[in-house]
């Protein structure tokens, strides 16, 4: 393995780009393109890259790359069915226990974090912030499902079951969201990169997983800042419990806009 770390830190830095940059561009594949081949042969490509590169970088992204290969397992869609509901649980738990096991217990490093209790109180922006994700969430999600017509990729939540079903995988997934792709993948990547270009490539995995998930059509350009948004809030409040409250209130609007979108005759509240 090559060492680097006497090179200049510009050059350096290029250098872990590469294979961070490959890994960003196989979830694209994975998740956006949904190509499997090409996607697997990409990640492998990131983490060869990183081996010529930076041993810690290996290691990091290593963690990044098996969370990314439990995800790809199954189909990521709205299926509500038992059977798939639980497979999908199954190994987004995996993709964050994995990584966080590995890196605690195998690596005896405390990087992959989960802060809850900070001990800080919100302040006034911080909770006006929580009333404007409310309030684009409003304006902007029903348009946006209802003119593409992506409302489709979920289904029609008329049936009680359905319903519940529903409210509990978009909250579930919300939690997920912000526990893979912000508290680990984020976070490994802040260890090699600075925070605005590791905030970057987590993005473009975070908004490729939404993709698949059912955000298509402009969907990136609603999910992408968004997850950029995540990142940042994250950094500024070091906080999972307030990132999470942020995503659990945009989704509590998008399941509103969902059944809204099926049914329109139902939540009148909404504009369109």
């Amino acid at each position: 393995m090559t060492s680097i770390s006497t090179q200049s830190p510009r050059t350096v830095l290029t250098w872990k780009l590469v294979p961070a940059g490959l890994l960003s561009a196989s979830g694209v594949l994975l998740f956006g393109v949904e190509n499997d081949v090409w996607g697997y042969g990409l990640l492998a490509a990131s983490l060869f890259a990183a081996v010529l590169v930076d041993r810690e970088l290996t290691r990091h992204l290593a963690l990044i790359a098996a969370g990314m290969v439990f995800i790809s397992l199954v189909p990521l869609n709205a299926d509500l069915s038992v059977t798939h509901m639980t497979l999908m649980g199954g190994v987004l738990a995996l993709a964050v226990l994995v990584p966080w096991l590995a890196s605690r217990f195998v690596y005896r490093e405390k990087i992959i974090r989960f802060p809850v209790n900070t001990g800080h109180k919100w302040p006034v922006a911080a909770k006006l912030y929580l009333l404007a994700v409310v309030a684009l969430g409003y304006l902007i999600l029903p348009v946006y499902l209802i003119r593409t017509g992506v409302y489709q990729n979920w289904p029609d939540a008329s049936d009680p079951t359905i319903f519940w079903r529903l409210f509990l995988g978009v909250n579930t997934v919300g939690i997920w969201d912000e526990l893979f792709f912000i508290c680990t993948t984020f976070t490994l990547l802040r260890r090699h990169f600075p925070d605005w270009l590791a905030n970057i490539l987590q993005a473009v995995v975070f908004s490729s997983f939404l993709w698949e998930i059912g955000y298509q059509s402009w969907g990136p350009l609603l999910t992408f800042p968004f997850a950029l948004l995540q990142g940042y809030t994250f950094k500024l409040t070091k906080s999972f419990t307030y990132v999470v409250t942020v995503h659990l209130l945009f989704d509590f609007v998008l399941f509103l806009a969902l059944v809204h979108a099926h049914n329109r005759d139902w939540l009148p509240v909404f504009l369109y």
